[in-house]
């Protein structure tokens, strides 16, 4: 037999290995792989390698653009850990997202990473404002915003939400975090995220 044989027939094994070998599920639950990214300018950052727990112990923390190696569901812990009584808790911020998934895959009957990345979609603003200095005057100026940046803000614009909603508020966090995502998902204008997605394009609209 061939060298060239040999290796076809190593390669064909190879991918029968491959096939047989079952991803892991996040949580033990919910597949990553059936997941669509409808935005074209967000899907090469949204990471959703399949994983069963979203930790990567910052691995990525040094490196460059690392945060496009880093998963979407670690990079939602990360924003429910920006401020308040989740400050540096990621064990206690990992629960809050795992119970909150379980919560929307029991209301809506669907992936729990789906509704996120449609939360995402319908949160990230395309447009904003910056200020441009003219002799001493500062000046409101339109600009676009890149699609690293309308990930970094969907994901803080929602987990500012579920924070904020949850403040006296008898509901638990991961509850108002499912609640927060589902409505954002559905585009409803009375979650925190659509709303402050549609004052910076409205902002960004008048200082054109």
């Amino acid at each position: 037999m061939s060298e060239e044989n040999k290796s076809k027939i190593d390669n064909s094994d190879e991918e029968d290995i491959f096939d047989t070998l079952e991803m892991p599920l996040l949580f033990d639950k919910y597949d990553m792989r059936e997941v669509v990214v409808k935005d074209p300018g967000l899907k090469r950052y949204i990471n959703l390698q399949p994983m069963l727990v979203p930790h990567s112990g910052g691995s990525f923390a040094n490196k460059r653009f690392g945060k496009e190696e880093v998963s979407i569901i670690e990079r939602l812990i990360s924003s429910m850990m920006r401020g308040g009584r989740y400050t540096g808790k990621k064990t206690k911020a990992y629960k809050i997202i795992k119970e909150s998934f379980d919560i929307i895959n029991q209301k809506t009957d669907k992936n729990p990473v789906q509704i996120l990345v449609e939360a995402i979609e319908n949160s990230a603003p395309k447009e904003e404002t910056t200020q441009i200095t003219y002799g001493g005057i500062s000046v409101p100026k339109a600009v676009d915003v890149s699609p690293w940046r309308r990930l970094s803000i969907a994901l803080g614009n929602n987990a500012k939400g579920a924070i904020k909603a949850s403040y006296k508020n008898k509901k638990g966090i991961a509850v108002c975090l499912a609640e927060e995502l589902i409505k954002t998902a559905n585009g409803d204008r009375n979650s925190f995220a659509v709303s402050r997605k549609d004052e910076m394009e409205r902002m960004a609209q008048s200082a054109r």
